[in-house]
């Protein structure tokens, strides 16, 4: 089993600037075990038959077209809005 440290955790965290308490370390590290234990057993398979790939190539995508259409709650949306001015988005000004 591929194990990752508490400590690496924390490391990580503080790398990513994240705050974490001691519960989530523990969490993200039962998580990050499973993650790398997961990689560790794809790396066994044979996969010298495989060609490699930049992308599946047997998915169609499937384009649509795009279409303008009305949102019906835009005022929940502009209600998480840390900041607003009205039924607007208010944000600090990047252009002078």
């Amino acid at each position: 089993m591929s194990s990752i440290s508490p400590e690496e955790v924390a490391k990580i965290a503080k790398l990513a600037r994240l705050k974490l308490s001691q519960d989530e370390i523990a969490l993200y590290q039962r998580q990050m075990s499973r993650i790398l234990d997961s990689m560790a057993k794809l790396r066994q398979l044979d996969t010298q038959a495989v060609p490699p790939t930049a992308s599946v190539p047997w998915i169609e995508p499937s384009p649509r077209e795009d279409e303008p259409a009305a949102f019906s709650n835009a005022s929940a949306l502009v209600a998480l809005a840390p900041e607003r001015e009205g039924p607007y988005f208010k944000v600090r000004k990047v252009i002078e």
